[in-house]
């Protein structure tokens, strides 16, 4: 088991310092999509606006995604504006199962994304260092009632990141606070190999 500290006020708080002081590539790439997400194309019924912002996200966070416009397509059939406005959890589901060439896949992480950069305080980021960082701390302190896959279902993750900021006694931070520590923390603690 890797000797992680457990979350307080003081560590989360220079976790947030860290993500201030970011690389300058993680630093222009957050605010380049702000920009996109909140300015130029806020909504989603212009598929051409979608397949943009699909695009970018794909390419910045590196999700993977070799065929983007059923992806892009698939939003925008889903009406998702008034969802994302009401931060409505059952959307990030909705979003990430898409039919490609017949075959279903599913970009749940890269959902999460899309969401969460329209409404980031109703959509915390699921990826795969949050996701190390949530399992740990299960494995360590049971802080909530749920199993590894579990956080594969995003109304689950979502209710598993509010019981993580209250078993820390953290719930002076919203969740895209505590997201951002868990994904900067993920990737001292959890780093990938490449």
């Amino acid at each position: 088991m890797i000797d992680i500290p457990r979350p307080n006020k003081r560590i989360i708080k220079d976790y947030l310092i860290k993500w201030d002081n970011l690389e300058d590539h993680y630093i222009w790439q957050e605010s380049s999509l702000d920009k996109l997400f909140h300015d130029d194309y806020k909504y989603n019924n212009d598929l051409n606006e979608i397949l943009i912002k699909c695009s970018c996200l794909n390419d910045f966070y590196s999700t993977n995604i070799f065929l983007i416009y059923p992806v892009a397509k698939k939003i925008f059939d889903l009406k998702v504006d008034n969802r994302l406005q009401n931060g409505d959890d059952s959307l990030v589901n909705d979003i990430a199962h898409v039919s490609i060439n017949g075959k279903e896949k599913v970009f749940y992480s890269f959902a999460s994304k899309y969401c969460s950069h329209h409404n980031a305080l109703d959509f915390p980021i699921y990826d795969y260092f949050v996701d190390k960082m949530l399992w740990h701390f299960q494995k360590l302190d049971t802080f909530s009632d749920f199993k590894k896959d579990d956080l594969k279902d995003y109304i689950i993750f979502k209710k598993v990141l509010k019981d993580f900021k209250k078993f820390y006694d953290i719930d002076e931070f919203n969740l895209r606070d505590i997201d951002k520590y868990l994904w900067i923390a993920g990737k001292e603690y959890f780093p990938k190999k490449y």
